[in-house]
């Protein structure tokens, strides 16, 4: 019995300090509950770190993240039915991506060669209809498998391989359509096209080739990390980047051709 009670207090205490902090602004009650929900920084930087070249450093993406969730504390409203981590997870990955961004990291040669990898796989995809093998892609490409896969190692990197962003632009907005729409999101068109990019997203993702879909779906609704899918998969770390990488790239070129019709 002592368990249930315990947590029934704990959501007491968090009512509480949600209710001092937006109707009488108690700033003690605001920094509580950033508090308290620090750990889903540590939880999205930590998913994010893993794709990082070796001169970023958890802490700053931590310091990023940490932006977006007192973003979110600001502008969340309990009473609109959506889950806080929910709504602070896409507020903190959306401050990490902003940030990353800013510092223009990437350079122009890995995005060229994303676009060339996902152009070649779309069109492939439909002429054979079915997913082209690694064999298959590189030669349309005209180069050799161990360079394909060179390539794709190149292209890991969140800001533009992210299944949140699959529906938009390299330069569009961090809001994915895996993501519930937040309380300040009332408009009912909106709504309604977030969740038909989901489902549209869903049946994409049962298009995939079996292993990519596994990595798809055990990283992005199970949570588990790359590492953490090699071991359900007896892969290597190293292969379930590249499924996951490919998988990314795989869908980008599906939902290219659906989109218009979410519009």
């Amino acid at each position: 019995m002592g368990k249930p009670e315990t947590a029934q207090t704990e959501e007491q205490k968090l009512k509480a300090l949600w209710k001092a902090y937006q109707k009488d602004g108690d700033a003690e009650a605001r920094r509580k509950l950033i508090l308290h929900f620090s750990y889903l920084v540590k939880y999205v930087a930590g998913r994010i770190m893993i794709y990082m070249p070796p001169y970023l450093e958890m802490d700053d993406l931590v310091s990023y993240g940490t932006i977006g969730l007192i973003d979110a504390v600001e502008g969340f409203n309990p009473d609109q039915g959506v889950k806080f981590s929910t709504y602070a997870i896409s507020r903190i990955k959306g401050a990490i991506y902003d940030a990353l961004r800013a510092m223009d990291w990437v350079p122009r040669s890995v995005r060229e060669k994303m676009k060339n990898i996902s152009q070649t796989m779309n069109i492939l995809q439909q002429e054979l209809q079915r997913a082209p093998s690694d064999e298959e892609l590189a030669a349309a490409m005209g180069i050799s498998v161990e360079k394909l896969t060179e390539m794709l190692a190149q292209v890991t990197v969140p800001q533009i391989l992210s299944l949140d962003n699959v529906f938009q632009g390299e330069e569009g907005s961090d809001r994915g359509p895996m993501e519930v729409p937040g309380p300040k999101e009332d408009n009912p068109l909106a709504i309604v096209q977030k969740r038909d990019m989901k489902e549209v997203l869903a049946k994409a993702i049962e298009r995939l080739p079996e292993q990519e879909k596994m990595v798809t779906v055990l990283y992005y609704y199970e949570g588990l990390t790359l590492r953490e899918i090699g071991e359900v998969l007896d892969l290597s770390a190293a292969r379930i980047s590249q499924l996951h990488t490919k998988g990314i790239l795989r869908l980008r070129g599906m939902l290219s051709r659906d989109k218009q019709n979410l519009i």
